[in-house]
């Protein structure tokens, strides 16, 4: 499967407009999709800029938005109906009516925000968020296939979205796929490593090798009843917990650990705890009732 692959949009969402074409390629198509009219001229140096920035962003988008490019030296009509006094102008129609725009030069990052504001406009990112939503139940109800196939069709849509690529890895975990799993993190875009979505499923990672041969969560507790003060059973019975998938019973007795000796093997109970907070993800009520616990701990 090839996880980085991207949609081909049905038809180029770059093109060049003209007075005949404007009614078809600009208003009734925004009843589909945000589409911008950018005025330009082959005479115009801020043009020269602003338009490779506005495909490039554009073409980002997949589909989510197109652009037409208009030559206001041909289309005089039209920049006049539009009110056009300088060059570059760029509007943004949806539903058939301009909603937003700018004129003159502007950076990557404001036409990043200025094609982002159309795409929310028009609830373009809807349909995603509904396939999250529907992949993260598949995951949750134990189809880790299929839940894999749907995190990877929302990549070929969006290739970085992390809480694609964070399913994506937590299905390949969920399959014992490990190394998988670990690769899929790798394509968190430059400046998202620690996402909270990443940062989940990294930890998940993590606690899943340490736990692969943790063994019988009983042999641990036996020998905690025979000695309470022997720690690397208690670590290791907090391992066995997560291997098991009692992840609160893991947090308990880790916390437990670090109440008798928070520096034991260089604070490895609080080490533990962190990865299994961060695993659990900001929103759970668990890790936030953890995360208070072990606080009030430390700073007693």
């Amino acid at each position: 499967m090839d996880l980085t692959a991207t949609a081909q949009p049905a038809q180029s969402p770059i093109k060049e407009g003209s007075e005949a074409t404007f009614m078809a390629d600009v208003i009734e198509a925004s009843a589909e999709v945000p589409v911008i009219a950018y005025f330009t001229a082959t005479w115009c140096g801020p043009c020269k800029t602003l338009g490779p920035l506005l495909e490039k962003t554009v073409t980002e988008a997949k589909g989510k938005v197109r652009l037409v490019r208009l030559d206001v030296d041909k289309n005089q009509m039209i920049a006049g109906q539009m009110r056009v006094q300088s060059i570059p102008t760029v509007f943004g129609f949806f539903s058939g009516q301009p909603v937003d725009g700018f004129v003159g030069a502007q950076s990557a990052s404001q036409i990043k925000a200025f094609v982002d504001r159309l795409v929310e406009m028009s609830g373009g990112n809807a349909g995603l968020e509904e396939a999250l939503a529907m992949a993260e139940q598949m995951l949750g109800e134990g189809a880790a296939s299929d839940a894999a196939q749907t995190f990877a069709a929302i990549l070929g849509e969006d290739e970085g979205n992390t809480a694609a690529i964070s399913g994506l890895a937590r299905a390949h975990l969920a399959l014992g796929e490990t190394e998988q799993a670990k690769a899929i993190l790798g394509l968190a875009p430059k400046g998202k490593e620690n996402d909270a979505a990443i940062l989940a499923a990294r930890a998940q990672v993590e606690l899943a090798e340490a736990s692969a041969d943790a063994g019988e969560a009983g042999e641990f507790a036996a020998k905690l009843e025979r000695d309470p003060d022997d720690h690397a059973a208690r670590f290791d019975l907090a391992m066995a917990l997560v291997a098991k998938g009692d992840t609160a019973g893991a947090i308990d007795t880790l916390i437990e650990l670090f109440r008798r000796d928070r520096d034991w093997n260089e604070s490895a109970a609080k080490t533990q705890l962190f990865k299994l907070f961060d695993s659990l993800g900001p929103k759970s009520e668990l890790a936030q009732k953890g995360r208070r616990r072990l606080s009030s701990m430390i700073f007693a």
